[in-house]
């Protein structure tokens, strides 16, 4: 009976971790037609010799590759996309590139890895326009059905109704890179960089109280309901609250109020036309006021 020295012998390849350097350009430098489909997620395309020496070793499916640039000290994980590459050469989405401070032609290091199964993530988008989108975690998980992994630091890139949006990731779970194919992830998004809590308006109504108590207590002459009453069963009124005479600047009549409040009717009773030749001149000024108070009721009627 033969024994062998091991399989180790018979494949050398068999424990060894893929492990080689490349040159990187972005996918715009791919021959042939246009990869649009590259930009959109997460994945790099690898020449055909790395896929014969990934066949021989001893590596995981999915396939996952931890990617570095050893000059800038820069690191990210990816997938792969296809082999169709040039032998030497690999190609990155763009928004990778940039990440990883690449330069078109450069050396890259890529390495065989396994990943633990993402379980929770949070994203910090760089610009409020990512809020103008209806429902954000449904655009997101659509996107990243184009990405095999996720790493703490990245700034990936998402495309909406033909926009840009990138977005941080803040925070994977269990780790500081992890796998998002077939998982079940909870996602939170972090208020977008340049974003500010709006302010809630004052709705004070307390300036047109005063005014009004103003105007009316500025009347001189007869005041509608300005006097006093007795009860039925002779008992003793208790005392207003509020006193009934407040004088603080003079009203003229005719001189409109250019501080009137919007939606507010004012009806002066303090003076009466005359019963001599300016009554037909006050009821025609009358006819002008009521004219301009319907104006402002029938707006205030739209606004409702």
């Amino acid at each position: 009976m033969f024994q062998f020295g091991g399989l180790n012998m018979m494949f050398p390849d068999l424990n060894r971790p893929f492990n080689n350097h490349y040159n990187c350009y972005s996918v715009s430098m791919l021959p042939g037609n246009e990869r649009h489909d590259v930009e959109k997620g997460g994945k790099i395309i690898m020449p055909s010799s790395a896929l014969d020496q990934l066949t021989r070793l001893n590596v995981e499916y999915p396939m996952l590759f931890k990617l570095t640039n050893n000059k800038k000290n820069r690191m990210t994980h990816a997938g792969v996309l296809e082999f169709v590459a040039d032998e030497g050469k690999t190609y990155l989405p763009y928004w990778m590139m940039r990440n990883l401070l690449l330069e078109e032609g450069e050396m890259i290091q890529i390495e065989s890895v396994s990943l633990p199964v993402a379980t929770f993530s949070k994203f910090e988008p760089q610009s409020p326009d990512f809020l103008d989108i209806t429902n954000p975690k449904a655009v997101l998980e659509n996107n990243l059905r184009n990405f095999a992994c996720l790493t703490t630091g990245d700034l990936i890139a998402i495309k909406y109704n033909s926009k840009i949006y990138e977005l941080c990731v803040l925070e994977t779970r269990p780790g500081n890179a992890v796998t998002i194919i077939e998982c079940d992830m909870n996602v939170e998004f972090a208020p977008p960089v340049g974003y500010t809590e709006p302010q809630a308006e004052n709705n004070d109504d307390e300036p047109m109280k005063d005014d009004m108590i103003e105007h009316l207590a500025d009347m001189q002459g007869f005041v509608a309901f300005s006097g006093e009453g007795n009860r039925l069963d002779g008992k003793q009124k208790k005392p207003d609250s509020v006193d009934p005479v407040l004088l603080k600047k003079a009203y003229t009549r005719g001189i409109p109020d250019y501080d009137h409040p919007y939606g507010l009717l004012r009806f002066d009773r303090s003076v009466r036309p005359d019963k001599g030749n300016g009554e037909a001149k006050d009821d025609q000024d009358d006819f002008q006021m009521f004219q301009g108070q319907g104006f402002s009721l029938r707006k205030s009627r739209k606004t409702i």
